[in-house]
């Protein structure tokens, strides 16, 4: 928004180019910012532009964490934020939120603070919610943002917040506009609202093939699958294949959703979406046959699958 206001724009620009434009003009207003902010305090700041597909590869996901970890190893304090230069729609974070949630994850913090412009989460009777040991107890009653200027609102915050409590992470949503509100939460105060992790955290490999990676497809699996997947975790074979929807390559992210198209996990491909096509209905034994390659018994091997139903 500050490129935004630099250039006198009243409104979230909708031409792609024009918003890349805002974001640019920004960037260096946003960097002096908090380099004259953490000055008087002797600390250095750096900036980290991150883009999704920079993490959508492991190698540069680990990449981008080590250095990270250098930064901080080093007193310095990284200023991320999305490249919203070169961004485009369909391979962005979302907003601010989501970006906080994956870098927390992605370098290991101990906990996520996302501010908003209300005391906490509030509940149906607008009354601030405390702690919440479960997201998905919450759900219900989160309204979608009403404003065109930016992009979060609580229900971004809520699904960071999902994302975060399934690596194991605790979350704080509180006001921005206090100053006095990190050090109360840093004291224990009862403030904000405290968000905390239920049950096994997902390994870091799982939670980067959930929760980073951006499905691009989708495979119907029939009621027989679905039971396996869930019940047994198991992999899932051609013959629990009923429809392929999207184009995808072996090896990227794809959503598995039941025949009324609820995504029950997600996981990633061995084969690409034509070859899954061929394969739909089939036994493995029949893959070289149809196909003409053999890259394993699975569509999507059971140690690539993560179940995401009801937050599972």
């Amino acid at each position: 928004s500050l490129g935004r206001e630099r250039l006198g724009l009243s409104e979230r620009p909708k031409k792609i180019s024009l918003l890349q434009a805002a974001a640019a003009t920004g960037q260096s207003l946003l960097m002096r910012a908090y380099e004259d902010a953490f000055e008087p305090l002797g600390i250095h700041v750096a900036q980290v532009l991150l883009t999704h597909d920079a993490v959508t590869d492991r190698d540069r996901y680990l990449h981008a964490r080590e250095a990270i970890d250098e930064l901080l190893k080093l007193g310095v304090v990284p200023i991320i934020n999305e490249n919203d230069t070169v961004s485009i729609d369909e391979l962005r974070f979302g907003d601010n939120d989501q970006l906080a949630a994956m870098v927390c994850t992605l370098i290991g913090a101990d906990l996520l603070v996302l501010l908003s412009d209300v005391a906490g989460i509030l509940d149906d009777q607008n009354t601030r919610i405390s702690l919440v040991r479960d997201v998905s107890d919450i759900e219900a009653f989160i309204k979608p943002p009403e404003s065109d200027v930016g992009l979060g609102g609580m229900q971004s915050k809520v699904e960071a917040a999902r994302r975060a409590t399934l690596h194991g992470l605790p979350v704080a949503v509180g006001p921005a506009a206090s100053p006095e509100f990190l050090g109360a939460l840093m004291q224990g105060d009862d403030v904000g609202t405290l968000l905390l992790p239920a049950g096994s955290p997902l390994p870091s490999r799982k939670h980067w093939i959930a929760y980073t990676l951006k499905p691009r497809g989708r495979i119907v699996v029939d009621a027989g699958a679905c039971r396996a997947l869930e019940k047994r975790h198991s992999s899932l074979l051609p013959a629990g294949v009923v429809l392929v929807a999207g184009s995808f390559r072996a090896g990227d992210a794809v959503s598995i959703v039941d025949e009324s198209g609820e995504e029950i996990a997600r996981g990633l491909a061995r084969y690409g979406a034509d070859e899954v096509r061929m394969l739909a209905g089939g036994h493995s034994h029949q893959i070289a046959e149809r196909i003409g390659n053999h890259a394993g018994d699975e569509v999507v091997h059971r140690d690539d699958i993560v179940l995401t139903k009801n937050g599972a």
